[in-house]
């Protein structure tokens, strides 16, 4: 390579750090933060009511005294306590859940959900966590509404704390 071709590859890598640069500024400046919350869920869920959505799955999630109740179900509502929001319930079969999730009536849905769920093209799916494992010994993942990064990282960061991730 001669020394003008190692000349202008330091030219175009320099340019492209400016323009990264003033990316960031500009973002900064709109008061843009990444990730962000298209339908806002973090901040409407923070402080205030966290509506999730279970299915029945043995130890993870009981629903036979009425009240959801279960490793999954105290986990959730530690989550919640941690962003000061009180837990509103629904129990219902998966496919309504998502349904109810894609429409904006729930704003998560937790239980035994593995990582090859089907509902993948339908919800933002938390990284598998440990530390709590579903019945066949997979790890599981929650689902959030689409796009909703912000929540989803804060959930995220949260089951790292918890339950290592």
């Amino acid at each position: 390579m001669d020394r003008s071709s190692r000349s202008h590859g330091r030219v175009r890598r320099a340019s492209s750090a400016v323009a990264g640069v003033a990316l960031i500024g500009m973002l900064s400046a709109c008061s843009i933060s990444i990730p962000v919350d298209p339908d806002d869920t973090l901040g409407s869920v923070t402080g205030g009511v966290l509506r999730v959505g279970t299915s029945p799955d043995g130890e993870l999630v009981d629903v036979s005294g009425g009240d959801p109740s279960g490793t999954i179900v105290d986990l959730v509502d530690r989550f919640a306590d941690s962003i000061d929001a009180d837990t509103e319930w629904t129990v219902a079969s998966e496919e309504t859940l998502v349904t109810e999730l894609e429409a904006g009536d729930l704003d998560l849905i937790a239980g035994g959900i593995t990582p090859d769920t089907p509902w993948i093209d339908k919800a933002g799916v938390t990284r598998a966590y440990r530390g709590i494992e579903g019945d066949d010994g997979r790890e599981l993942v929650m689902l959030v509404p689409l796009g909703e990064n912000a929540f989803l990282s804060k959930l995220e960061r949260f089951l790292d704390e918890e339950v290592g991730g």
